[in-house]
């Protein structure tokens, strides 16, 4: 053996220039090597490839390399490429060659120079392509990204499913399933569906010390923020994911205006652009890449600095992966997401079309990216928990590297709270999810709970006096520390484990940390960050504007909100406004408005950071792209003209809510708008006064307390479209 071991290194030493083997690398090349079917879990970054390109180097015949992703392959192949002087070495076939192509990779086939074949499997599925296979000398079939085969794997691929069937009718050759990442309810799925259950397994650690992740609440603030963000990591490379095209095109382009080198990359761009958006990025012609997750599958650039999530991923699986990406060569990587749960309700909508078993699992994925983003413990121990692995929060490697950690929340014993929940899931039969036990705590039917007479027992409700919130967080970090445990086949039903069970006879002390709360509204409220990063306004700045405000809005008469809204003084406490250009930069101040208010605000700010020897961020003052002007004009002289407002909406390829927040956007800034012509057909006088009086007297203009005033005589539009026209009249 030891001789075979000395030829690995040279081997390593000759094709890829390493002296050594990185983690399990040795052991799994060893394993293929034998002819063992071999299954490996290895993080991003690990050295995955080379586990499969090293032993296809070496042994006869041909590798099949499945992958899913032609960029992916395209990598790859020019990478084997670059360490022969046979071009032939590694091919791809897939659906983007032509007939000569293919003609050529089949004759170097035939001749023996491939040694690593990579192909999709739709393509595998090919009759042609089966019937030369089997024909040819086949050292061993590899499947990367193997958690495509798994409906529980956050990129299910169906032609996966048939891989096994293809792969014996071509020979009988051993298998390679490879994975970034896979909870353990995957790993089991990969090996039944590859009929691969005796294959030597190898699991690396999915901790990534290097990496500090951090989760802030998504506010209106969210573009200044990341602007800020990137120009503090000037010229470093870094990532922003998207879930949508049209987002990530606007990000980019919002980027690019204020100065960062930035492009976006989605599978809407011609195969062209992509290949050079990602050549430029690799080359550090540009800084950030802004992408859907089309992005990074396998592309090998180790100095990512940052990851930063605009949007929260559907699972954690996708979140691990994405966040992988950066500091792949040990140095620093700082993965930011942004966490807002409307994002999630949109996510949850998106899942509503679904067949009902694709909902349960897309429900069951996203309530565990929710929990992550909430949670108050460690981010890296939670984590890692959902991957199957024990995490040490002290002594760990990178135990201190995320925004929990940094600025640890209060803990209280909840000894007596947690000796409740888990009585409650033995008294309950362990039938419920987590949603269902904390209906249970709480006293709150469902027709689930009134089905199995729950609501009858006379434990139901016994944890009233704390709310939904509080005991889904218990929950949570009971999953954590091991006293329950969640049935993944059955969709997340909560059971007890033995822990649990020992802790029930013989309770001890439970210390227990309380859940972020992301507090969200209807209107452009703002969220001022926690300690954990971003950033919070100058609250005593905050005062003396909002005193000003009211003595604005006094002289005026209009009630505050009218002058500026909350959100307004917000970005005022945050960017220090000196000259009315730079009011003009304010979150909903547009011209019109910082004429007719801004004056006295400007006067009050310099004198304030002159006072107070301020050091005003130069950075903060986010140019925006100019697209939203040419919505605006539109929209203006469309309701100048009475179109009726479906119509506009229609012809601009918005819902009718999003119109009503455009033009909300364009009153709020200063901008007078009339659409008289549409309310008086919804509402008569007497009701549009009683309306207009309403928000002269209300100390706020949220809509919910509009709503809650008149009890369901005005619908939420009714409102919407009022509020418009009173801001309009009163404040512009």
């Amino acid at each position: 053996m030891n001789s075979k071991e000395i030829d690995l290194h040279e081997a390593l030493k000759k094709y890829f220039g390493f002296n050594k083997f990185k983690g399990l690398q040795e052991d799994v090349i060893n394993s293929i090597i034998q002819g063992n079917d071999t299954f490996v879990v290895m993080p991003t970054g690990g050295g995955k490839s080379l586990c499969y390109q090293l032993p296809a180097l070496v042994k006869d015949g041909t590798a099949i390399v499945v992958s899913p992703l032609i960029a992916l392959m395209k990598n790859q192949v020019d990478a084997i490429r670059g360490i022969s002087d046979e071009h032939g070495i590694a091919h791809v076939l897939n659906s983007s060659l032509n007939k000569t192509e293919v003609t050529k990779v089949k004759s170097d086939i035939e001749r023996g120079v491939t040694k690593l074949l990579y192909v999709a499997p739709e393509s595998l599925i090919k009759e042609e392509y089966v019937n030369f296979l089997q024909k040819q000398k086949i050292s061993f079939v590899a499947i990367d990204e193997a958690h495509c085969i798994s409906e529980w794997g956050h990129d299910f691929r169906p032609e996966y499913r048939n891989l096994r069937t293809i792969i014996q009718k071509i020979d009988n050759v051993p298998i390679i399933g490879l994975t970034a990442t896979a909870t353990e309810k995957v790993q089991e799925d990969i090996l039944k569906t590859l009929g691969m259950s005796n294959a030597k397994t190898f699991k690396a650690s999915f901790n990534r010390p290097n990496l500090f992740y951090d989760v802030r609440p998504k506010t209106k603030n969210i573009n200044s923020d990341i602007i800020r963000f990137i120009k503090q990591h000037q010229n470093k490379s870094g990532i922003i994911y998207c879930l949508s095209r049209k987002k990530v095109e606007e990000i980019a382009q919002l980027l690019q205006v204020n100065g960062i080198k930035a492009v976006p990359y989605h599978a809407g761009l011609d195969a062209k652009t992509r290949a050079k958006h990602q050549d430029m990025f690799l080359m550090e012609e540009i800084d950030v890449v802004v992408a859907t997750i089309a992005f990074g599958m396998g592309i090998d650039k180790p100095d990512v600095r940052f990851v930063i999530h605009h949007d929260i991923p559907k699972s954690l699986e996708s979140y691990y992966q994405e966040t992988g990406r950066a500091g792949r060569d040990g140095g620093e990587g700082y993965c930011l997401a942004y966490y807002s749960y409307k994002d999630i309700e949109k996510l949850e909508k998106f899942l509503a079309g679904k067949p009902v078993a694709e909902q349960e699992i897309g429900n069951a994925l996203l309530q565990e990216v929710v929990g992550y983003a909430e949670t108050s413990i460690s981010r890296r121990k939670y984590l890692l928990h959902y991957f199957g692995e024990d995490f040490d929060e002290v002594n760990g490697l990178g135990a201190d590297m995320d925004d929990n950690t940094r600025n640890p929340k209060k803990k209280h014993e909840a000894k007596d709270e947690l000796l409740k929940l888990l009585n409650i899931v033995i008294s309950t039969k362990q039938k419920y999810k987590a949603k269902e036990v904390v209906n249970t705590l709480i006293g709150k039917v469902n027709a689930l709970l009134k089905s199995h007479k729950t609501d009858d027992q006379p434990f139901f409700g016994i944890g009233k006096d704390k709310n939904e919130k509080y005991w889904m967080a218990l929950i949570r970090q009971a999953l954590v520390a091991g006293f329950l445990k969640k049935e993944i086949e059955q969709y997340g039903v909560i059971k007890i484990t033995e822990k649990g069970i020992n802790f029930t006879k013989n309770p001890v002390s439970f210390m227990m940390t309380e859940d972020h709360s992301y507090k969200e509204s209807n209107d452009a409220s703002i969220i001022t960050n926690t300690k954990g990063g971003g950033a919070a306004a100058d609250e005593t700045l905050m005062k003396l504007l909002k005193d000003l405000q009211k003595s604005v809005a006094k002289k005026h008469g209009v009630p505050p909100y009218a002058v500026f809204q909350e959100t307004s003084l917000e970005d005022m406490a945050l960017k220090y406004p000196v000259t009315m250009d730079e009011m003009k930069n304010i979150f909903g101040v547009g011209d019109g408005k910082a004429r007719k208010f801004g004056k006295p605000f400007v006067d009050l700010i310099k004198k304030y950071v002159e006072e107070n020897d301020v050091i005003r961020p130069d950075d903060f003052v986010v140019k925006s792209t100019g697209e939203n002007s040419g919505l605006k004009l539109f929209i203006i002289q469309n309701t100048d003209r009475k179109i009726p407002l479906m119509d506009i909406a229609k012809s601009k390829g918005l819902e009718f809510n999003e119109l009503i927040q455009e033009m909300q956007r364009i009153v709020y800034s200063g901008t007078k708008i009339n659409i008289d012509y549409c309310i008086n057909e919804l509402l008569d006088e007497d009701q549009q006064e009683e309306i207009f009086e309403y928000f002269m007297e209300a100390e706020t203009d949220k809509i919910q307390d509009a709503l809650d005033e008149f009890d369901g005589e005005y619908d939420e539009d009714e409102l919407r479209l009022m509020r418009i026209k009173f801001i309009s009249q009163v404040a512009n």
